[in-house]
């Protein structure tokens, strides 16, 4: 007897190929939101010591209120995380071949980005000041301080008191027995 414990599970981060294609199912009354998305590997070419891309495509199918929320917030290079099952589907094309498709049915897609449709770009300020960042403003002194020793850096610094030079500034509890 085989064994009938298994699982069906993906979970995908990557990147929207193109808008999202939404329709209305009367018969079921139910929305559906198809789109791809791309992931990408990185890895080392052992024949040319060089590092290279390869990215895998891959079909998407939101149901019901998924759908929705896909057709709120998803667009054409957003970056998307998508859970759900993989489903493969047979037919038959008008030359009388079967045909297989491969697709992820989404139980949940999460935007990971505003999309432009809520009226922000992809990882930009919201609207209004471009140099204000979300913890403080470098630049204009806003929010809290200039924490940055470093002006020409775009990397954001800790406070200084919340900054450890030394291994001898770590806190330590001796309490811990381990």
């Amino acid at each position: 007897m085989a064994n009938r414990r298994s699982l069906n599970r993906v979970i995908l981060i990557g990147n929207c190929g193109k808008d999202p294609e939404i329709k209305h199912i009367p018969s079921l009354d139910k929305d559906v939101a198809r789109f791809s998305i791309a992931t990408t590997e990185v890895y080392m070419d052992k024949n040319t010591n060089q590092f290279s891309d390869l990215t895998e495509w891959h079909n998407i199918v939101a149901w019901g209120w998924n759908a929705k929320k896909v057709e709120r917030s998803v667009t054409r290079g957003s970056l998307v995380l998508v859970e759900g099952r993989i489903k493969t589907r047979k037919w038959t094309d008008k030359n009388n071949q079967d045909r297989w498709s491969t697709e992820i049915h989404a139980d949940t897609v999460t935007p990971l980005e505003k999309s432009n449709r809520d009226g922000a770009g992809y990882g930009g300020p919201p609207s209004g000041d471009e140099n204000q960042s979300y913890g403080y403003d470098r630049q204009n002194d806003r929010g809290g301080g200039n924490y940055s020793s470093n002006q020409g850096s775009s990397q954001p610094q800790a406070p200084p008191e919340m900054q450890i030079n030394d291994i001898n500034d770590i806190p330590y509890d001796d309490s811990d027995p381990f």
